[in-house]
């Protein structure tokens, strides 16, 4: 096992992290979207890190900047290693861009030091995880993965420019994006490190875990219907109130919630027509997210909630109605790779432990073809998709050791 003294080089982590998060869209937090002038320079420099690291650095068909670094046996199968360089509106500076920037240390600390393995490695930063631009998720690494569809390149952003467009304004042609994808013979597997993006590696007092999966996602819309009417002259017993019922039926979903300990279900969007003080709420729109590591857990309580917000609408006589408009199923995480990593946090004098992923990552589509690990760093308080977002430089030395060793590990 390599130690922190063997591999401290924390100046200039905290320095790439800097110099990439000054790469925005908006001065406060970080913005940057794919396929825009801000990516592109964000990939240029990003290049010219991993050529620093000795590696050869070549742009896939989808935009993914691609670092290989040579192994002695060229014919092996290569170990994947990448996060993404994509960020939602005003986002802070580690999520995604963490795992990137010490997937091309680690490979650095090998060449500094001499190491060539058998198995090549290539550090991938992918172009389009959040999908903030189009509306859509996992652009890269679903290419990579041969899961990219026609169709993909007609999504359209909020200035009517089609993906295919926006490939061709940076000189990319749409047509060939079949050209990413890859044989899953030649990969050994797939690393991503990651912030936790959760509270859990903070309340353990831990600065890393492994991770067991990645939770299944269901996403509805949903309208309640009942009759507006002045609110001075219908007296409450007599309302068909569509925002009450809802309110009601949103404490439901809580409640369900409560008795499956792997599920989380959140109501975040609300619309309430015809939105005046003075007029009994007669519509409401809205969505809420169901996610487990158990499919069939998730299944189960969607369908108790909405049995029982139908309940509640006939209670009320109100009418209730949900669509489904985004489903994806759990994905778990490769037990080889996470006994390996729960072997180096041994080593690191951690507990072995095990959390579940209830955001989506790369990882997701990488692990239709191949093994997949994921590493957790800390993150205070955790915070993500913020300004504020933080990783302290002690769990960032951590996670590129257990990272490192992780990779010596799985390559030996």
């Amino acid at each position: 096992m390599l130690g922190l003294s063997q591999i401290r080089n924390i100046d200039r982590i905290v320095r790439r992290l800097d110099d990439l998060s000054k790469i925005s869209l908006t001065e406060r937090g970080v913005t940057r979207l794919s396929f825009t002038k801000e990516s592109e320079e964000a990939n240029r420099l990003v290049s010219h890190w991993m050529e620093e690291a000795g590696m050869i650095v070549r742009r896939d068909a989808l935009n993914n900047v691609v670092g290989r670094y040579e192994g002695t046996q060229e014919e092996a199968p290569v170990l994947l290693i990448g996060s993404h360089l994509d960020t939602v509106v005003e986002a802070g500076k580690y999520d995604g861009i963490l795992g990137v920037i010490l997937g091309i240390e680690a490979v650095q600390i090998l060449h500094e030091n001499g190491i060539c393995p058998k198995h090549p490695i290539e550090v991938i930063g992918f172009c389009d995880e959040e999908g903030t631009r189009f509306h859509t998720t996992l652009l890269g690494s679903r290419a990579i993965a041969g899961n990219f569809l026609q169709k993909d390149l007609e999504a359209v952003d909020k200035d009517g420019v089609t993906l295919a467009k926006a490939m061709r304004e940076i000189g990319m042609d749409p047509t060939l994006y079949r050209l990413a994808a890859r044989d899953p013979n030649s990969i050994l597997g797939y690393l991503e490190l990651h912030i936790e993006q959760g509270p859990v590696l903070e309340k353990k007092n831990q600065s890393c875990s492994a991770v067991s999966g990645i939770a299944g996602q269901s996403r509805l819309e949903f309208r309640v219907e009942g009759a507006a009417g002045h609110a001075g002259t219908v007296p409450v017993a007599m309302r068909q109130d569509a925002l009450v019922g809802t309110a009601e039926m949103i404490q439901a979903v809580e409640r369900i919630a409560l008795q499956y300990e792997s599920l989380v279900a959140t109501v975040g969007k609300l619309k309430v027509y015809p939105g005046a003080s003075n007029v009994i709420p007669g519509l409401v729109e809205g969505a809420m997210d169901l996610r487990s590591i158990d499919d069939t857990t998730r299944e189960v309580a969607l369908k108790r909630i909405q049995e029982e917000c139908q309940q509640i609408a006939n209670r009320r006589k109100l009418t209730c109605e949900f669509q489904l408009v985004f489903e994806s199923p759990a994905v778990h995480c490769s037990s080889h790779f996470i006994g390996i990593i729960e072997s180096v946090l041994e080593e690191h004098h951690m507990d072995p432990l095990r959390l579940v992923s209830g955001a989506g990552h790369d990882a997701m589509a990488i692990a239709k073809i191949v093994d997949t690990g994921m590493i957790f760093v800390r993150c205070k308080e955790g915070l993500s998709h913020h300004p504020d977002e933080f990783a302290s430089q002690e769990d960032i030395e951590v996670g590129l050791s257990v990272l490192l060793n992780t990779i010596l590990k799985i390559i030996a």
